[in-house]
């Protein structure tokens, strides 16, 4: 196959598992490529996204490398062959690559989980809310430049608002809750939304209160999606430099114990509801 003309998060994780698959096995690169009757240029662009694989050739590569996770591998044959054109392309060109990366991470992603200190999850975010801050963060846009973002933003809600949503979890520290990122209206709106939305069936909210003894876990913020597999599972965490995107099987561990620790220490669903009632009624 040819070069893609867009390198996205989810080909270059596809490309990052078929390397991880050869790696297991000892085997070099040169040497996968002669499976494919290929060359070791052709093996490093498909390992690293830039170009893509058919579903014979994943199989071809996946049985060469001795993986009998048939859910796995069919995971990847998926990856290689889905064209799926989402609502986020009508933003390319628009927004920085990582406005792309994130829908549709969320788009194929078989459940959610949040997990923030200092703003309401993305997700259950007010159009008001979300607008103040993009508008405080960056102070230099101009109008038309805070609304794409905001307009995005909404967008992305519909993994939790469609017929078919995605089960989600989202625990919130009370200062993310407490923070008046716009004004008091605002911010009563917010918490009514929290409120409204925690009453699904398939949505969860935990609030971990300020007077929580021995909690450590401020560092512990991310995002989770779940893949068709624990292995395909993917972390995105706040870098300097954008969003970076966690998937060795190492670290993906790591931080479903880390979810797993901050979820137990928050407060019941029903208590968290109560709480978010109660600072409404302070505002």
């Amino acid at each position: 196959m040819p070069p893609r003309r867009h390198l996205t998060a989810r080909r270059v994780r596809l490309g990052a598992e078929l390397r991880r698959l050869r790696e297991a096995t000892g085997m070099k690169a040169r040497q996968a490529a002669e499976l494919l009757e290929a060359d070791s240029v052709q093996m490093s662009q498909i390992e690293s996204g830039v170009a893509g694989v058919s579903a014979e050739r994943v199989r071809r590569l996946a049985a060469h490398y001795s993986c009998t996770d048939e859910a796995l591998v069919d995971a990847l044959v998926l990856m290689a062959t889905d064209r799926t054109r989402g609502w986020w392309e009508e933003y390319r060109g628009h927004l920085p690559a990582p406005f792309m990366d994130l829908p549709e991470l969320e788009h194929h992603a078989q459940f959610r989980w949040d997990v923030e200190f200092l703003h309401v999850p993305g997700l259950l975010q007010t159009e008001d809310y979300t607008r103040s801050l993009v508008s405080y963060v960056n102070p230099e846009f101009p109008h038309s430049d805070v609304e794409r973002r905001v307009e995005h933003r909404m967008k992305r809600r519909v993994i939790i608002e469609r017929p078919n949503p995605v089960p989600y979890k989202a625990v919130i520290h009370e200062a993310a809750l407490r923070i008046r990122v716009g004004d008091r209206p605002t911010a009563r709106a917010q918490l009514a939304r929290i409120l409204e939305l925690s009453e699904a069936d398939h949505l969860t909210v935990r609030v971990i209160p300020f007077d929580l003894d021995g909690f450590g876990g401020a560092g512990s913020t991310m995002v989770y999606a779940g893949g068709p597999v624990p292995r395909l599972d993917t972390v995105v965490r706040d870098g300097p430099g954008g969003p970076v995107y966690i998937d060795t099987e190492a670290q993906l561990d790591r931080y479903r114990t880390r979810f797993r620790r901050v979820e137990a220490a928050s407060l019941t669903p029903d208590r968290s509801r109560d709480f978010v009632h109660r600072l409404s009624k302070e505002l």
